[in-house]
Protein backbone atom coordinates (compact mmCIF):
# COMPACT_ATOMS: atom_id res chain seq x y z
CA UNK A 1 0.00 0.00 0.00
CA UNK A 2 3.23 2.25 -0.25
CA UNK A 3 2.86 2.79 -3.35
CA UNK A 4 -0.60 4.54 -3.38
CA UNK A 5 -0.60 8.30 -3.75
CA UNK A 6 -2.10 10.35 -1.63
CA UNK A 7 -5.10 12.75 -3.16
CA UNK A 8 -3.10 15.77 -2.81
CA UNK A 9 -0.27 13.86 -4.45
CA UNK A 10 -2.81 13.21 -7.60
CA UNK A 11 -3.94 16.76 -7.47
CA UNK A 12 -0.37 17.64 -7.74
CA UNK A 13 0.61 15.28 -10.61
CA UNK A 14 -2.45 16.50 -12.27
CA UNK A 15 -1.79 20.33 -12.36
CA UNK A 16 1.76 19.31 -13.50
CA UNK A 17 0.21 17.61 -16.39
CA UNK A 18 -2.24 20.30 -17.28
CA UNK A 19 0.62 22.67 -17.09
CA UNK A 20 2.64 20.98 -19.35
CA UNK A 21 0.14 21.09 -21.84
CA UNK A 22 -0.51 24.03 -22.16
CA UNK A 23 2.78 24.81 -22.44
CA UNK A 24 3.66 22.50 -24.96
CA UNK A 25 0.81 24.08 -26.90
CA UNK A 26 2.81 27.68 -26.73
CA UNK A 27 5.54 25.58 -27.89
CA UNK A 28 3.25 24.77 -30.73
CA UNK A 29 2.15 27.69 -31.93
CA UNK A 30 5.28 29.63 -31.45
CA UNK A 31 6.20 26.68 -34.20
CA UNK A 32 3.87 27.91 -36.33
CA UNK A 33 4.73 31.37 -36.15
CA UNK A 34 8.03 30.15 -36.98
CA UNK A 35 7.55 28.22 -39.84
CA UNK A 36 5.22 31.56 -41.70
CA UNK A 37 7.66 33.58 -40.89
CA UNK A 38 9.99 31.48 -42.56
CA UNK A 39 7.81 31.08 -45.24
CA UNK A 40 7.81 35.25 -45.35
CA UNK A 41 11.20 34.97 -45.74
CA UNK A 42 11.70 32.73 -48.38
CA UNK A 43 8.55 34.22 -50.81
CA UNK A 44 10.18 38.01 -50.11
CA UNK A 45 13.48 36.75 -51.00
CA UNK A 46 15.33 38.84 -54.00
CA UNK A 47 18.50 37.13 -55.51
CA UNK A 48 21.05 39.18 -57.13
CA UNK A 49 23.55 37.39 -59.96
CA UNK A 50 26.17 38.16 -58.01
CA UNK A 51 24.80 36.69 -54.72
CA UNK A 52 26.56 33.66 -56.05
CA UNK A 53 30.08 32.91 -57.55
CA UNK A 54 28.07 30.07 -60.34
CA UNK A 55 25.41 33.03 -60.84
CA UNK A 56 27.60 35.42 -61.69
CA UNK A 57 29.36 32.93 -64.26
CA UNK A 58 26.46 31.81 -65.67
CA UNK A 59 25.35 35.49 -66.28
CA UNK A 60 28.90 36.75 -67.54
CA UNK A 61 29.07 34.03 -70.49
CA UNK A 62 25.49 34.86 -71.11
CA UNK A 63 26.53 38.31 -72.00
CA UNK A 64 28.97 36.99 -74.11
CA UNK A 65 26.82 34.88 -76.37
CA UNK A 66 24.05 37.69 -76.33
CA UNK A 67 26.85 40.30 -77.58
CA UNK A 68 27.67 37.65 -80.23
CA UNK A 69 23.76 37.29 -80.84
CA UNK A 70 23.20 40.81 -80.94
CA UNK A 71 25.46 41.27 -83.35
CA UNK A 72 24.36 38.47 -86.05
CA UNK A 73 20.77 40.25 -85.08
CA UNK A 74 22.40 43.50 -86.38
CA UNK A 75 24.29 42.51 -89.14
CA UNK A 76 20.89 40.44 -90.93
CA UNK A 77 18.80 43.60 -90.50
CA UNK A 78 21.48 45.79 -92.21
CA UNK A 79 21.34 43.30 -94.98
CA UNK A 80 17.53 43.32 -94.66
CA UNK A 81 17.59 47.05 -94.79
CA UNK A 82 16.09 47.69 -91.58
CA UNK A 83 16.95 50.92 -90.22
CA UNK A 84 18.38 50.45 -86.51
CA UNK A 85 15.78 52.36 -84.85
CA UNK A 86 13.56 49.81 -85.62
CA UNK A 87 15.22 46.89 -85.78
CA UNK A 88 14.62 44.00 -83.01
CA UNK A 89 17.42 43.22 -80.74
CA UNK A 90 18.27 40.53 -78.09
CA UNK A 91 18.58 41.11 -74.19
CA UNK A 92 19.42 39.49 -70.88
CA UNK A 93 17.45 39.61 -68.13
CA UNK A 94 18.56 38.56 -64.75
CA UNK A 95 14.87 38.25 -62.25
CA UNK A 96 15.57 38.51 -59.00
CA UNK A 97 12.38 36.51 -57.66
CA UNK A 98 11.35 33.07 -59.19
CA UNK A 99 7.91 33.24 -61.00
CA UNK A 100 5.82 31.87 -57.79
CA UNK A 101 6.81 35.10 -55.80
CA UNK A 102 6.98 37.53 -58.44
CA UNK A 103 3.12 38.25 -59.15
CA UNK A 104 1.20 39.54 -55.81
CA UNK A 105 -1.73 37.43 -56.52
CA UNK A 106 0.41 34.28 -56.93
CA UNK A 107 2.04 35.30 -53.38
CA UNK A 108 -1.65 35.27 -52.12
CA UNK A 109 -2.03 31.64 -53.01
CA UNK A 110 0.91 30.55 -51.95
CA UNK A 111 0.68 32.25 -48.43
CA UNK A 112 -3.37 30.58 -48.27
CA UNK A 113 -1.59 27.41 -48.86
CA UNK A 114 1.54 27.72 -45.91
CA UNK A 115 -1.27 29.12 -43.90
CA UNK A 116 -3.26 26.33 -44.22
CA UNK A 117 -0.68 23.36 -44.17
CA UNK A 118 0.68 25.38 -40.87
CA UNK A 119 -2.61 24.99 -39.49
CA UNK A 120 -3.33 21.41 -39.89
CA UNK A 121 0.47 21.06 -38.45
CA UNK A 122 -0.55 22.80 -35.44
CA UNK A 123 -3.77 20.94 -35.17
CA UNK A 124 -2.17 17.73 -35.19
CA UNK A 125 0.81 18.65 -32.60
CA UNK A 126 -2.31 19.84 -30.01
CA UNK A 127 -4.25 16.88 -30.75
CA UNK A 128 -1.22 14.62 -29.26
CA UNK A 129 -0.02 16.78 -26.61
CA UNK A 130 -4.06 16.72 -25.78
CA UNK A 131 -3.71 12.71 -25.82
CA UNK A 132 -0.65 12.68 -23.82
CA UNK A 133 -2.53 14.72 -21.54
CA UNK A 134 -5.05 12.52 -20.98
CA UNK A 135 -3.71 9.60 -21.02
CA UNK A 136 -1.06 11.05 -18.45
CA UNK A 137 -4.04 12.46 -16.11
CA UNK A 138 -6.05 8.66 -16.52
CA UNK A 139 -2.86 6.55 -15.13
CA UNK A 140 -2.71 9.27 -12.57
CA UNK A 141 -6.87 8.56 -11.34
CA UNK A 142 -6.14 4.96 -11.85
CA UNK A 143 -3.15 4.67 -9.84
CA UNK A 144 -5.30 6.35 -7.33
Amino acid sequence: MADMMTKGEREDLQRLIRQREKVQKSAAKARSTELLADFESQISAEYSFDDDAVWAAATKAAKVEITKAKERVEARCRELGIPKQFAPTLTLQWHHRGYGNALAERRAELRKAAQAQVAALEQQAIVRIEQASVEGQTEIAIAG
